[in-house]
């Protein structure tokens, strides 16, 4: 019940589309232009530097506020609040990927999975933090540094489970030996999912032609 709860919290705070409400707000419809996608990088490209930084800080938050709640909520179930964690996180990325209130047509959820990082292990964050922005400002491409980030949080979170190092910033979530089984299936799914979303992006990279990073001005209407 505790693992149905975090996703279904999760998934509806993910639903609040950040970068199509601001892209709206200044009279353009984001999933009908650049690459579709409402989120940080569409958003960017498509609206400028700050349109960029509003999303992203806006998916931050909306992924941020079910964490809290649910760890609230769940704040006794001591050996399994980090697995909860990771449910709750999916569930959110799920919401923004999928929302129903923009018929499923969402973001790529790096954002979120990026607000449950910095949520939940300092060593996790510093991995992912490395690999996301080394891998983008060395290839110029978000997306080499986001599959560089679904690598990174998977291998990082079984190393720190394996190794028995308690988890969290206070280092205080030990996550029970009953949940281990668990905890990799679903650090796979986070992982697969950011994969998944990046398939279109990975075709163009294998051909060569995939789109670089450049702090474009906002398109005239």
């Amino acid at each position: 019940m505790e693992r149905i709860v975090c996703l279904i919290i999760g998934y509806l705070f993910g639903n609040f589309p950040t970068g199509y409400l601001y892209a709206k707000a200044h009279g353009v419809d984001i999933t009908k232009t650049g690459s579709g996608n409402i989120g940080t990088t569409n958003a960017l490209r498509t609206l400028g530097p700050k349109a960029g930084l509003i999303t992203m800080l806006g998916d931050f938050i909306k992924t941020f506020l079910p964490l809290f709640i649910t760890a609230w909520l769940f704040r006794d179930k001591t050996d399994m609040r980090y697995l909860l964690t990771v449910y709750t996180g999916l569930g959110a990325v799920l919401g923004h990927n999928y929302p129903v209130s923009l018929h499923f047509h969402g973001g790529k959820g790096v954002a979120c999975t990026g607000a449950m990082i910095i949520y939940s292990d300092p060593v996790l964050l510093a991995v992912c933090f490395v690999l996301f922005f080394g891998g983008t400002l060395l290839t110029k491409y978000v997306s080499v540094g986001s599959l560089l980030v679904a690598a990174g949080y998977l291998v990082t979170n079984i190393v720190l489970v394996i190794s028995g190092r308690k988890m969290g910033w206070n280092a205080s979530e030990a996550l029970g030996a009953q949940y281990h089984a668990e905890f990799f299936v679903l650090v796979l799914l986070v992982s697969a999912l950011i994969v998944f979303q990046h398939r279109s992006n990975i075709g163009r990279l294998i051909a060569g032609n995939e789109r670089k990073l450049s702090f474009g001005t906002k398109k005239k209407q």
